[in-house]
């Protein structure tokens, strides 16, 4: 069965970015030209998904309806959920149980960035059952979930945030999980920290020998923007390749337009109702320019 549906977490106190946190999401402060919600979600339309929830907190979600609206511009349906507290990534997995509808889904951290060829529309369109994550190589995996795998590439272990790490490859905000998803969540534990965890989650698969995480490796970038110093990282990178490639990064307008979901029109329809700024005109330059 594919996947047809996504969530985009949007949540949680966003601390590690105190003060800019205090009056907005982390997902709503900038990424050099466009709020950092913009990468995530466009990941997931370039993916092929049509039906997506954001899920963030009730001070926030009326910012985020102001700046996404219902996705309708877009040729999308955007739903807008709200988590009350901060109980872990796996616990916004209980909030859309009813987006969910015992059916897969695809769940992407809102401060995850990917660029390259990911290969995420053939994931979705593959996928059958279990869970699936993708793993990067990184120079400092305590800070992440850590996998370790096996001779033959399978999943042998799995850490959240270990000291002293079995591997060097971390998972990815990404992850895609099939119907038995909310009711396996609703089986865990808060771990020490208060939440449900998506590490306990996916030990809950590998127990069941349905775990797969991919690793990847040169060709794809994948950046989580959860400090200062990575957001201004993620931030130099998008602002090099625009300018030297000419290309747009996670522009919702560009990559429904161009998927077919929103026609010559709808796509200047959507440039009106922006006010004047270089991205609009690099959007307007787009439409000029023809598919």
């Amino acid at each position: 069965m594919s996947i047809q549906r996504g969530i985009l977490l949007a949540g949680g106190s966003g601390t590690r970015l105190d003060p800019m946190t205090r009056v907005a999401s982390k997902q709503l402060l900038p990424i050099y030209d466009k709020p950092m919600v913009y990468y995530p979600l466009s990941t997931l339309m370039m993916a092929g998904l049509r039906e997506i929830q954001l899920i963030t907190t009730a001070d926030d979600a009326p910012r985020f309806a102001q700046l996404l609206g219902d996705g309708s511009q877009w040729g999308i349906d955007l739903q807008v959920a709200v988590q009350e507290n901060p109980d872990g990534i796996a616990a916004a997995l209980l909030v859309a149980e009813q987006f969910i509808r015992e059916e897969p889904v695809c769940l992407l951290l809102g401060d995850n960035l990917f660029y390259g060829k990911l290969g995420l529309d053939r994931a979705l369109a593959e996928f059958e059952a279990g869970s699936r994550a993708f793993a990067f190589p990184v120079n400092d995996p305590e800070r992440y979930a850590v996998v370790e795998f096996d001779d033959d590439g399978a999943v042998k272990s799995l850490e959240e945030k270990p000291s002293e790490p079995r591997g060097s490859y971390a998972v990815a905000g990404l992850y895609l999980l099939d119907g038995t998803a909310v009711a396996r969540t609703k089986t865990l534990r808060p771990s020490a920290r208060g939440e449900l965890e998506i590490t306990d989650l996916n030990r809950s698969y590998l127990e069941d020998g349905a775990l797969a995480i991919e690793p990847v490796g040169r060709g794809v970038s994948w950046l989580d923007t959860g400090t200062p110093e990575s957001m201004l990282e993620a931030s130099q990178m998008i602002a090099t390749v625009q300018r030297r490639q000419g290309l747009r990064i996670g522009c919702p307008e560009e990559v429904s337009w161009r998927a077919g979901w929103i026609d010559d029109a709808q796509f200047g329809a959507c440039l009106e109702a922006l006010p004047p700024s270089p991205y609009r005109d690099d959007l307007a330059a787009l439409l000029e320019e023809g598919r």
